[in-house]
Protein backbone atom coordinates (compact mmCIF):
# COMPACT_ATOMS: atom_id res chain seq x y z
CA UNK A 1 0.00 0.00 0.00
CA UNK A 2 1.32 3.39 -0.96
CA UNK A 3 2.05 5.67 1.98
CA UNK A 4 0.41 9.12 1.70
CA UNK A 5 2.92 11.86 0.95
CA UNK A 6 1.82 13.82 3.99
CA UNK A 7 -0.29 11.64 6.32
CA UNK A 8 -0.18 14.36 8.98
CA UNK A 9 -1.68 17.09 6.80
CA UNK A 10 -4.92 18.62 8.00
CA UNK A 11 -6.73 17.81 4.75
CA UNK A 12 -5.69 14.16 4.94
CA UNK A 13 -6.88 13.82 8.52
CA UNK A 14 -10.20 15.51 7.75
CA UNK A 15 -10.64 13.09 4.86
CA UNK A 16 -10.01 10.19 7.21
CA UNK A 17 -12.62 11.55 9.60
CA UNK A 18 -15.23 11.96 6.87
CA UNK A 19 -14.50 8.41 5.72
CA UNK A 20 -15.19 7.06 9.22
CA UNK A 21 -18.47 8.98 9.42
CA UNK A 22 -19.49 7.75 5.98
CA UNK A 23 -18.82 4.18 7.14
CA UNK A 24 -21.13 4.68 10.12
CA UNK A 25 -23.80 6.09 7.82
CA UNK A 26 -23.51 3.07 5.53
CA UNK A 27 -24.06 0.76 8.50
CA UNK A 28 -27.20 2.73 9.38
CA UNK A 29 -28.41 2.51 5.77
CA UNK A 30 -27.96 -1.27 5.71
CA UNK A 31 -29.75 -1.69 9.05
CA UNK A 32 -32.73 0.37 7.84
CA UNK A 33 -32.82 -1.42 4.49
CA UNK A 34 -32.70 -4.90 6.05
CA UNK A 35 -35.85 -4.09 8.02
CA UNK A 36 -37.69 -3.74 4.70
CA UNK A 37 -36.13 -6.58 2.70
CA UNK A 38 -34.49 -4.07 0.36
CA UNK A 39 -30.92 -2.99 -0.22
CA UNK A 40 -29.71 0.54 0.60
CA UNK A 41 -29.89 1.72 -3.02
CA UNK A 42 -33.49 0.59 -3.38
CA UNK A 43 -34.49 2.23 -0.10
CA UNK A 44 -32.65 5.41 -1.09
CA UNK A 45 -34.66 5.53 -4.33
CA UNK A 46 -37.92 5.30 -2.37
CA UNK A 47 -36.78 8.08 -0.05
CA UNK A 48 -35.75 10.25 -2.98
CA UNK A 49 -39.10 9.77 -4.72
CA UNK A 50 -40.99 10.52 -1.50
CA UNK A 51 -39.27 13.90 -1.28
CA UNK A 52 -40.09 14.69 -4.92
CA UNK A 53 -43.85 14.25 -4.68
CA UNK A 54 -46.26 13.24 -7.43
CA UNK A 55 -44.13 14.38 -10.37
CA UNK A 56 -41.56 11.64 -9.81
CA UNK A 57 -38.14 11.49 -11.43
CA UNK A 58 -36.52 10.09 -14.54
CA UNK A 59 -34.06 7.22 -14.34
CA UNK A 60 -31.17 9.50 -15.29
CA UNK A 61 -32.14 11.97 -12.56
CA UNK A 62 -32.34 9.22 -9.96
CA UNK A 63 -28.92 7.89 -10.93
CA UNK A 64 -27.38 11.37 -10.78
CA UNK A 65 -28.92 12.21 -7.42
CA UNK A 66 -27.74 8.96 -5.83
CA UNK A 67 -24.35 8.92 -7.53
CA UNK A 68 -24.84 5.51 -9.15
CA UNK A 69 -24.72 4.36 -12.77
CA UNK A 70 -27.87 4.36 -14.86
CA UNK A 71 -27.82 0.53 -15.21
CA UNK A 72 -27.60 0.22 -11.42
CA UNK A 73 -30.49 2.65 -10.99
CA UNK A 74 -32.53 0.84 -13.66
CA UNK A 75 -31.97 -2.56 -12.01
CA UNK A 76 -33.06 -1.21 -8.62
CA UNK A 77 -36.10 0.57 -10.09
CA UNK A 78 -37.17 -2.61 -11.91
CA UNK A 79 -36.88 -4.58 -8.66
CA UNK A 80 -38.99 -1.98 -6.85
CA UNK A 81 -41.55 -2.03 -9.67
CA UNK A 82 -41.90 -5.81 -9.36
CA UNK A 83 -42.66 -5.31 -5.66
CA UNK A 84 -45.15 -2.58 -6.65
CA UNK A 85 -43.31 0.00 -4.58
CA UNK A 86 -42.85 2.29 -7.60
CA UNK A 87 -44.67 2.78 -10.89
CA UNK A 88 -43.48 4.04 -14.26
CA UNK A 89 -45.50 6.72 -16.02
CA UNK A 90 -44.93 8.39 -19.40
CA UNK A 91 -43.52 11.90 -19.26
CA UNK A 92 -45.93 14.82 -19.42
CA UNK A 93 -44.15 16.41 -22.38
CA UNK A 94 -42.21 13.55 -23.97
CA UNK A 95 -44.37 10.42 -23.73
CA UNK A 96 -41.31 8.28 -24.50
CA UNK A 97 -39.62 9.50 -21.32
CA UNK A 98 -40.33 7.44 -18.22
CA UNK A 99 -41.12 9.04 -14.88
CA UNK A 100 -40.75 6.88 -11.79
CA UNK A 101 -43.23 7.63 -9.01
CA UNK A 102 -43.74 6.27 -5.53
CA UNK A 103 -46.79 4.08 -4.86
CA UNK A 104 -48.82 3.83 -1.66
CA UNK A 105 -47.07 0.54 -0.87
CA UNK A 106 -43.71 2.20 -1.42
CA UNK A 107 -44.61 4.99 0.99
CA UNK A 108 -45.58 2.40 3.58
CA UNK A 109 -42.16 0.74 3.22
CA UNK A 110 -40.45 4.04 4.01
CA UNK A 111 -42.48 4.21 7.20
CA UNK A 112 -41.51 0.63 7.97
CA UNK A 113 -37.82 1.49 7.62
CA UNK A 114 -38.31 4.20 10.24
CA UNK A 115 -35.80 6.75 11.42
CA UNK A 116 -34.48 4.94 14.48
CA UNK A 117 -31.42 6.31 16.17
CA UNK A 118 -28.32 4.88 14.53
CA UNK A 119 -24.58 5.41 14.68
CA UNK A 120 -24.77 8.76 12.87
CA UNK A 121 -27.37 10.02 15.35
CA UNK A 122 -25.19 8.89 18.24
CA UNK A 123 -22.26 10.81 16.79
CA UNK A 124 -24.36 13.97 16.43
CA UNK A 125 -25.44 13.63 20.05
CA UNK A 126 -21.82 14.31 21.02
CA UNK A 127 -22.20 17.89 19.67
CA UNK A 128 -23.99 20.74 21.36
CA UNK A 129 -26.55 22.89 19.54
CA UNK A 130 -24.04 25.51 18.36
CA UNK A 131 -21.65 22.83 17.10
CA UNK A 132 -24.45 21.19 15.15
CA UNK A 133 -25.33 24.52 13.54
CA UNK A 134 -21.70 25.08 12.59
CA UNK A 135 -21.53 21.58 11.13
CA UNK A 136 -24.68 22.19 9.07
CA UNK A 137 -23.24 25.41 7.64
CA UNK A 138 -19.96 23.66 6.84
CA UNK A 139 -21.76 20.84 5.04
CA UNK A 140 -23.83 23.33 3.03
CA UNK A 141 -20.65 25.12 1.94
CA UNK A 142 -18.97 21.86 0.90
CA UNK A 143 -22.03 20.58 -0.96
CA UNK A 144 -22.45 23.90 -2.74
CA UNK A 145 -18.84 23.79 -3.93
CA UNK A 146 -19.36 20.32 -5.39
CA UNK A 147 -22.54 21.34 -7.19
CA UNK A 148 -21.12 24.58 -8.58
CA UNK A 149 -18.07 22.74 -9.97
CA UNK A 150 -20.37 20.22 -11.64
CA UNK A 151 -19.24 17.27 -9.51
CA UNK A 152 -22.81 16.64 -8.32
CA UNK A 153 -26.25 17.87 -9.48
CA UNK A 154 -27.61 21.09 -8.02
CA UNK A 155 -29.05 20.15 -4.65
CA UNK A 156 -32.41 21.26 -3.33
CA UNK A 157 -30.85 23.45 -0.65
CA UNK A 158 -32.11 26.81 0.54
CA UNK A 159 -29.00 28.50 -0.80
CA UNK A 160 -29.71 27.31 -4.36
CA UNK A 161 -33.44 28.15 -4.30
CA UNK A 162 -35.11 31.11 -5.98
CA UNK A 163 -37.34 31.58 -2.91
CA UNK A 164 -34.45 32.05 -0.47
CA UNK A 165 -33.66 35.58 0.78
CA UNK A 166 -30.66 35.46 3.15
CA UNK A 167 -30.46 37.87 6.08
CA UNK A 168 -33.62 39.70 5.06
CA UNK A 169 -34.58 40.30 8.70
CA UNK A 170 -32.86 42.02 11.62
CA UNK A 171 -33.85 39.22 14.01
CA UNK A 172 -30.62 37.32 14.72
CA UNK A 173 -32.57 34.17 15.60
CA UNK A 174 -34.59 34.20 12.34
CA UNK A 175 -32.67 36.28 9.81
CA UNK A 176 -33.62 34.50 6.58
CA UNK A 177 -36.85 34.60 4.58
CA UNK A 178 -38.55 31.91 2.50
CA UNK A 179 -40.69 33.55 -0.16
CA UNK A 180 -42.50 30.28 -0.87
CA UNK A 181 -44.13 30.14 2.57
CA UNK A 182 -43.59 33.86 3.27
CA UNK A 183 -41.93 33.24 6.61
CA UNK A 184 -38.71 34.03 8.44
CA UNK A 185 -36.45 31.23 9.65
CA UNK A 186 -33.09 30.67 11.32
CA UNK A 187 -29.73 29.18 10.46
CA UNK A 188 -30.59 25.86 12.08
CA UNK A 189 -33.62 25.51 9.81
CA UNK A 190 -31.61 25.69 6.57
CA UNK A 191 -32.47 22.70 4.41
CA UNK A 192 -30.28 20.36 2.41
CA UNK A 193 -33.20 18.84 0.49
CA UNK A 194 -36.50 20.72 0.32
CA UNK A 195 -39.48 19.35 -1.64
CA UNK A 196 -40.62 22.91 -2.47
CA UNK A 197 -37.24 23.89 -3.92
CA UNK A 198 -37.14 25.73 -7.25
CA UNK A 199 -33.64 26.03 -8.66
CA UNK A 200 -32.41 29.58 -9.15
CA UNK A 201 -30.42 30.43 -12.27
CA UNK A 202 -26.61 30.42 -11.87
CA UNK A 203 -26.23 34.19 -11.57
CA UNK A 204 -28.97 34.40 -8.94
CA UNK A 205 -27.43 31.50 -7.03
CA UNK A 206 -24.09 33.28 -7.00
CA UNK A 207 -25.63 36.54 -5.78
CA UNK A 208 -27.61 34.75 -3.09
CA UNK A 209 -24.52 32.91 -1.92
CA UNK A 210 -22.53 36.13 -1.69
CA UNK A 211 -25.30 37.69 0.40
CA UNK A 212 -25.46 34.57 2.58
CA UNK A 213 -21.69 34.59 3.14
CA UNK A 214 -21.47 38.28 3.98
CA UNK A 215 -24.73 38.53 5.91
Amino acid sequence: MKTPQDPLSLDFRIGEGLSRLAMAHRVDDWDRAKATGLNPTQLAILGLLERRGETGLGVKEIAAQLGVSQPTASDSINALERKEYVAKHPGMIDKRAVRVVLTTDGLAVIGQAGQENGLATEALAALDADEREDLLLTLIKMIRHLQETGAIPVQRMCVSCRYFAPFAHADAARPHHCKFVDAAFGQRELRIDCRDHVEADPSSRAATWDAFQTG
